[in-house]
């Protein structure tokens, strides 16, 4: 009996820590509520979130997500596309920063959707399941031919390669690599701003790889 009163305590004291760490969390900056554009790539049944940066706020976020879905129509667009991007309705994206499951509306096109392409779904319910990495782009280095990744992992040995944005010009660029042997997260490349058939050169010698995005117009 004296056991289980123990017990309830520390969990009351557990609930209470986390109740005060949610209070402790910082008001939201309203200069983050817009219609926020990102692009989706999947890796077999996974479906991932991630938003298209800039320089300005509120787009200043390196953002990747894993979403949830369960729509094989939807999956199929996603897995079958060269790119595939959405554009939500507002909502303050500091919400997925901290790393909120929450879903979100957006329209999702066929293309980017800034760049003539086509709408596929309207008023589509976006699931943000789980935040994997976030980034903002505040004190960016001077750029430089030697380009930096950062490292998501997914499991074992699968990986999400993603570039850390420099001051202009850079370039974004996610690349997924199932591990076999060593890979590099900094390299030196050619130009300041490479190809992307360079770039995938660079990853050709990690394991099975995937291209997932390359975007540099963005970043002049």
């Amino acid at each position: 009996m004296r056991t289980s009163f123990v017990f309830l305590i520390f969990l009351s004291f557990i609930s209470r820590l986390n109740a005060s760490e949610e209070k402790a969390l910082p008001p939201l900056d309203p200069a983050y509520v817009d219609t926020h554009g990102m692009v989706l790539v999947s890796q077999g049944s996974r479906v991932f979130a991630s938003n298209l940066a800039l320089y300005e706020k509120p787009h200043d976020v390196q953002l990747l997500y894993k979403l949830e879905t369960k729509a094989v129509p939807f999956l199929n667009l996603i897995r079958d596309a060269d790119l595939v991007t959405i554009k939500t309705k507002p909502f303050n994206l500091q919400r997925l920063i901290r790393g909120e499951k929450m879903t979100v509306l957006a329209d999702v096109y066929l293309g980017h959707f800034e760049r003539d392409g086509m709408i596929v779904y309207q008023d589509y319910p976006i699931v943000f399941d789980k935040k994997l990495y976030a980034r903002k782009l505040t004190d960016l280095k001077a750029p430089t031919k030697w380009q930096e990744y950062d490292v998501v992992t997914l499991n074992k040995a699968e990986r999400i390669y993603i570039h850390k944005i420099q001051q202009a010009p850079s370039f974004a660029h996610l690349m997924f690599v199932d591990l076999t042997g060593a890979c590099l997260h900094k390299f030196k490349t050619s130009e300041l701003v490479p190809s992307e058939n360079e770039l995938t050169y660079k990853f050709i010698n990690c394991g099975t790889m995937k291209p997932l995005y390359y975007e540099h117009n963005t970043f002049q």
